[in-house]
């Protein structure tokens, strides 16, 4: 506390008379790169979506990032099986979608809807199951920051899984589960006072009910607004739950040990014209010292 109180006085003396303060910094202190090897596919976000990079990668011509072949997947779905070398799931995937589809336009023709949505619902569960399942096959060394966002994407909370921590599953399952419980309860409230409001207000039908059509409509408000607000709980846990695995992913070799500490000392920096002591001129600056 003493040191804090005597750079603080220091400082002000410094802007009292006007001593010129400059920082030096290495600038090698502030930059970190992960994973040099060229040869090995990166996990980061600092490239955009490369089509070269991407076809190239199917062709096994150079690899790719687990972000790449998801996205190039969803366009071109299959791709992410090519890339893993797992080609007879090709037919599996595209007679699920194409089928899916097609029946489902075809039942929706007939005027079978039931049908029709269970047919597009398959093509979706394909879909998804294939965009799991390349991600599953997808080689990468452990951990892997791309493999648990997609991950977390797919299924919430298997990036978590996936990073070994399994304890805060009970927080995110709990908090989506929660937000959903209470969305349906909402929308089925906010449903209920709608209606009633609607029969209050209808002029031809007269209205015997015990609920008023102002109190209607002020409920009807508040469970609205419940209901949107659940909505944003949903998806505030769903992407707290991917940023949670893709920083955990990449801060998985962090040193957490305890000798951690932080030291700052005042100290005069000679500028140009200052070539020994006491003459020229010199700022007045801070040391700062970090032990990790």
């Amino acid at each position: 506390m003493k040191r804090l109180l005597c750079i603080f006085a220091l400082l002000l003396v410094a802007a009292a008379i006007g001593i010129p303060a400059h920082a030096q910094f290495k600038e090698e202190a502030f930059s970190q790169s992960y994973n040099d090897d060229p040869d090995s596919p990166k996990d980061s976000t600092d490239t955009m979506f490369s089509f070269k990079e991407f076809f190239g990668g199917i062709a096994h011509k150079n690899p790719l990032k687990p972000g790449t072949m998801a996205f190039g997947s969803a366009i071109m779905p299959g791709t992410g099986q090519m890339y893993n070398r797992d080609y007879w799931k090709l037919p599996i995937v595209y007679a699920g979608l194409i089928g899916g589809v097609a029946g489902g336009f075809y039942f929706k023709n007939q005027g079978n809807s039931k049908a029709s949505k269970l047919c597009f619902a398959g093509a979706g569960l394909t879909y998804w199951a294939m965009g799991l399942d390349e991600v599953i096959c997808y080689d990468a060394d452990f951990p892997s920051a791309g493999k648990a966002t997609l991950y977390s994407l797919l299924v919430p909370g298997l990036g978590q899984i996936y990073n070994g921590e399994t304890w805060k599953l009970p927080i995110y399952w709990g908090g989506l589960l929660g937000s959903i419980h209470f969305y349906f309860l909402n929308r089925t409230n906010y449903q209920r006072f709608r209606r009633i409001y609607n029969e209050a207000m209808d002029q031809e039908t007269p209205y015997t009910g015990p609920i008023s059509g102002e109190t209607a409509l002020y409920y009807r408000n508040v469970y609205r607004r419940y209901r949107d607000y659940s909505v944003l709980a949903i998806a505030g846990f769903y992407l707290l739950q991917v940023i949670d695995a893709n920083v955990f992913a990449y801060m998985h070799d962090f040193n957490m040990e305890d000798d951690l500490a932080l030291s700052i000392d005042p100290v005069l920096i000679p500028t140009d014209n200052c070539y020994a002591l006491g003459g020229g001129s010199a700022a007045l600056g801070l040391r700062l010292g970090f032990t990790f």
